[in-house]
């Protein structure tokens, strides 16, 4: 607790005066703003002090200030090269608004957004970018934020029709041949996530894949699940739905199946990466799923990322930590790299850090016209009993 409330002090320093950095012969400094929720009004009063009892850290600070102390890091380590930068950071729960935010004077020729934000926050950023001609770099949410005709709007943690669209090419790489089966919840969320499979079906240049859709009620058991199933040929079994109770629910089933004898492959969605596979309750069938962000944390730089805060924080550092490295430094790489030609840059793969990113326009498919950037590279990752492979 200690470490984790000077933290929100050093955050606090760093909010009130730029992050600056020597520049060489005269380099001019490009300016970088890394927009996080730090809820620093509401951590800490007027007086500097702690607003909740020493013992209490709520959960939902963590997010924004692990992705804060990524970037943190990642910043210290440009300074050791003499980066010309200098770097702001707000907090977007702060009483000023984001727009307040956006009209310091210090902001004006602002050349790069890095942002951790909510879909409301990356609206109002995406218009600023657009009306400033910066590039707007949406670090953690995969929603398009109502963008268009926006090519300053960078999302990397793909959408939810990108996943989809991924999900359908593997299962048509890996299992064509195997009987898949659909099955998902009554819903409108689950409805949109049939009509981007559908629709990848229909663009597919391959044989489609023949997919059958049951639909189970909340409380549903193995009996049914298994009329469904086989247990002489490997079935693929498709979870169409987001909703995290109904995927455990339908991997707890299915593993009960396994025992019995039904040979499934469960391929599962985006927000089953917080799952924890290593537990004895998810043994028998192998269970896949994508993941853009994928880390195995052998290399030098994460080694090193998770020394330090084993020394310093005397903790673990979370994904969201690595995230906020990895996107400050490598598009302030490019950003130095390529200056005013950044944003023709922006797909650019090199300063690789932990993942891979496959940035590609979207195009508006009424208009065809360019809508903003995402990011389409998708890891899968498969366990089985316990054990962790990546498949591409």
């Amino acid at each position: 607790m200690k470490k984790t409330f000077i933290a929100f002090l050093l955050v606090s320093i760093i909010l009130t005066q730029p992050y600056k950095m020597a520049a060489q012969n005269g380099q001019a400094k490009f300016k970088i703003a890394i927009f996080a929720p730090l809820y620093l009004d509401s951590a800490i009063n007027e007086m500097g002090e702690y607003n909740y009892p020493k013992n209490v850290f709520p959960k939902f600070f963590n997010p924004g200030l692990e992705f804060y102390e990524g970037a943190q890091l990642a910043l210290d380590s440009l300074k050791k090269e003499n980066a010309p930068l200098e770097v702001f950071v707000f907090d977007t729960k702060s009483s000023e608004s984001i727009q307040q935010q956006l009209n310091k004077e210090e902001l004006k020729d602002l050349s790069l957004i890095i942002a951790h934000c909510s879909s409301a926050e990356a609206k109002q950023l995406a218009d600023a970018g657009l009306k400033r001609n910066i590039p707007v770099i949406n670090a953690n949410l995969p929603n398009d934020a109502g963008a268009t005709e926006n090519p300053f709007y960078i999302i990397l943690n793909p959408t939810l029709r990108t996943q989809c669209e991924g999900i359908y090419r593997h299962i048509q790489k890996y299992y064509s041949l195997a009987p898949i089966v659909v099955f998902r919840k009554k819903g409108q969320l689950e409805d949109r996530i049939k009509s981007y499979f559908d629709d990848a079906s229909k663009a597919t240049m391959g044989i489609p894949l023949k997919l059958k859709y049951v639909d189970l009620v909340d409380s549903f058991t193995v009996n049914n699940l298994k009329d469904h199933l086989d247990t002489i040929t490997k079935t693929v079994v498709l979870a169409g739905s987001l909703d995290e109770s109904f995927g455990i629910r339908l991997i707890q089933q299915l593993t009960a199946l396994d025992a019995k004898g039904y040979n499934n492959t469960i391929i599962g969605m985006p927000t089953w990466d917080g799952f924890a596979f290593t537990k004895p309750e998810f043994k028998g069938p192998e269970i896949v799923y994508s993941n853009p962000f994928y880390n195995a944390k052998l290399d030098k730089v994460s080694l090193s990322v998770t020394n330090h805060f084993n020394k310093v924080m005397f903790a673990r550092p979370s994904d969201m930590v690595f995230r906020g490295y990895e996107v400050t430094w490598k598009f302030a790489k490019l950003l130095m790299q390529y200056g005013t030609d950044f944003s023709s840059n922006i797909g650019n793969k090199q300063h690789k850090v932990f993942t891979d990113f496959d940035i590609q326009p979207i195009l508006n498919r009424q208009t065809m016209s360019l809508d903003y950037f995402e990011n389409k590279k998708l890891y899968f990752l498969k366990w089985h009993d316990g054990i962790l492979q990546t498949i591409n």
